[in-house]
């Protein structure tokens, strides 16, 4: 799951438009955030195993980032943080939401390496394992998100440029990643995603910036 995350943000950014954008875009990866951040540092551990239909991910450690009651805590956080630098309530808990999401977007695709407790059992529907359907859903996810946001904004009378340019860009990256896959090793992965999820907050904080 990529872009399909960033559906959660946009959805949000429409229900809660008072926040900037680029808050709901870097708490819809703050998982993978931390993820990248903890591979690159060894505590957290995966491998490319090509014979996997689909993404060639095993993700078979990650407790710390993906289990359930991780994500509960980095949600908790994300409520605090935006707390602490005073958005308002409605906000906040629309950016707390929009970081849980990431555990429930993941659970549709991935394979079952979501623990529900640390250490415990492990889940995953497994879309992934279905490349062509697993790209729709990703794609249909992002429009609605979208959709919503591009609503909001028409209601408002704002224009809708940042919508489509920010939802071009995602679709974007999603077809470079699917025809163009990484060639590196496990090494490499890290790096590439946290840079990629970087890039994506620096985006729409531009994007926010220039409607300022």
């Amino acid at each position: 799951m990529f872009v399909g995350h960033y559906a959660a943000a946009l959805a949000a950014k429409a229900v809660a438009p008072r926040a900037p954008l680029w808050t709901y875009v870097i708490a819809a990866q703050a998982i993978d955030i931390g993820w990248a951040g903890l591979v690159m540092a060894g505590v957290e551990k995966v491998r490319i195993d090509p014979s996997l239909p689909g993404s060639a991910l095993d993700l078979y450690h990650m407790p710390f980032t993906h289990s359930l009651p991780a994500v509960v805590l980095w949600s908790l956080a994300a409520l605090g943080l935006a707390r602490a630098f005073r958005l308002p309530w409605g906000a906040a808990i629309a950016i707390a939401l929009t970081v849980f999401s990431h555990w429930l977007l993941d659970l549709l695709v991935h394979r079952p390496d979501l623990e529900l407790w640390f250490g415990g059992a492990k889940v995953g529907l497994g879309l992934w394992n279905y490349p062509v359907p697993e790209q729709a859903v990703e794609i249909g996810l992002l429009g609605l998100g979208a959709a919503a946001w591009a609503w909001t904004r028409s209601k408002g009378g704002q224009s809708l440029w940042p919508v489509l340019v920010f939802a071009t860009i995602l679709v974007a990256v999603q077809v470079i990643e699917m025809v163009m896959p990484s060639s590196g090793g496990t090494e490499s992965l890290g790096p590439s995603a946290l840079a990629v999820y970087l890039v994506m907050g620096a985006i729409a904080w531009a994007l926010d910036r220039r409607r300022a």
